[in-house]
C-alpha cells in the first residue's frame, strides 16, 4: 500500500469565529473630538444697535454629520442644533429653540422685536456671543442611529456691535449742500 495515495492533506483548521461583539454605547464625551465646528453670527443691523431698540441675531447653523473612526470602527455622528444662546457683554441674553431669521423673512419692518432679539441700553461697544447647543446621535457602519442623551455645548462664535443713540431733526434740504440752513 502506498501511504502517499492513502493520506489526506492536513489542513489547519480556521479559528474559531468570535462572536459579533456588542456595539458600544457612547456619551458626548467620547464623540466631542467629532465637533460640529464654529457658526457664523450676523445681527440686523449689521455692526451697530440703538440703545433701546431690538437688535435681531441669525446665527448660521444647521445639522451637521461627521465620520471617523472611534473604538477602533467606522462611525457616523450626527449634531442637531436644539437652542441658540446669545449673551451679551452687557449682561443681557437670549435663548431660543431657532437660529433666527431676517426680518424681511419674518415679514417685520425694520427694528421689530424677533425671538433672537437683544436690547441694549447703554451707548458703547458690545460683545455678543453664540454657543449653540446639540443633540448628537451616531451609529457604527451598519447599525441604525442610536442618540446620546444630552447636549454638546459649542461656542460658535461673537459679533462686535457699536451701540448709540440717535435724534431726528427736521431740516429744510441737504444740510451738506447747506450747513447753515434751518435744523442744520
Amino acid at each position: 500500500m502506498n501511504p502517499a495515495i492513502c493520506a489526506v492533506p492536513e489542513t489547519e483548521e480556521p479559528p474559531p469565529s468570535d462572536p459579533a461583539q456588542p456595539e458600544p454605547t457612547l456619551t458626548l464625551r467620547d464623540v466631542a473630538s467629532f465637533s460640529p465646528g464654529s457658526s457664523g453670527l450676523a445681527s440686523e443691523p449689521s455692526g451697530w444697535a440703538i440703545v433701546g431698540r431690538p437688535v435681531n441675531l441669525i446665527a448660521e447653523a444647521g445639522p451637521v454629520t461627521r465620520a471617523g473612526v472611534l473604538l477602533g470602527r467606522p462611525v457616523e455622528v450626527a449634531f442637531t442644533p436644539v437652542s441658540f444662546e446669545w449673551t451679551a457683554s452687557s449682561g443681557e441674553r437670549v435663548v431660543a429653540g431657532s437660529a433666527g431669521r431676517s426680518w424681511d423673512e419674518l415679514g417685520l419692518p425694520a427694528l421689530s422685536n424677533t425671538d433672537t432679539s437683544l436690547r441694549f441700553e447703554q451707548p458703547g461697544r458690545a460683545t455678543v456671543r453664540l454657543s449653540v447647543h446639540y443633540s448628537a446621535e451616531y451609529r457604527f457602519a451598519g447599525s441604525g442611529w442610536r442618540g446620546i442623551p444630552g447636549t454638546l455645548s459649542v461656542e460658535a462664535g461673537e459679533l462686535e456691535l457699536l451701540v448709540g443713540t440717535f435724534r431726528t431733526v427736521l431740516t429744510d434740504g441737504d444740510c451738506r449742500a447747506n450747513p447753515d440752513g434751518p435744523g442744520c
